[in-house]
């Protein structure tokens, strides 16, 4: 098994930007969908971006226009730029790489592998 490694979150007052970073430690993800995913204190897994293996992308609603996924292929390592942040993007972060179905990208089951999360928190 490969390991998914996060880092680039901490605190951050609203209206603030921060930058997410996943190392993967195998080439095999080089050639994998990766996704960002959240979880709030109390609640349930979300997706946030997703970028497929062919290059589409794809934002929840609720970060369109502030956030930005991409990924640096030669180092094999996944963004995730937050800009404009507020209280409500608080969450533990976590990244994913292959994901079975496509139609399926925002469920969390559908993904194979998991990093152990960042955790960001925005202040008001």
């Amino acid at each position: 098994q490969g390991h998914l490694v996060e880092s680039g979150g901490g605190s951050v007052q609203a209206g603030g930007s921060l930058r997410l970073s996943c190392a993967g430690d195998r080439d095999i993800y080089r050639g994998y969908s990766r996704a960002w995913f959240r979880q709030p204190p109390g609640k349930e897994r979300e997706g946030v971006a997703v970028l497929g293996y062919d290059g589409d992308i794809d934002y929840a609603d609720s970060v369109k226009g502030r956030f930005i996924i991409s990924k640096d292929n030669a180092n094999n390592v996944l963004y995730l730029e937050m800009n404009s942040l507020k209280p409500e993007d608080s969450a533990m972060y976590y990244c994913a790489a292959e994901v079975k179905l496509w139609s399926k990208r925002w469920d969390t089951k559908f993904w194979n592998y998991w990093g152990q999360g960042t955790q960001v928190t925005v202040s008001s």
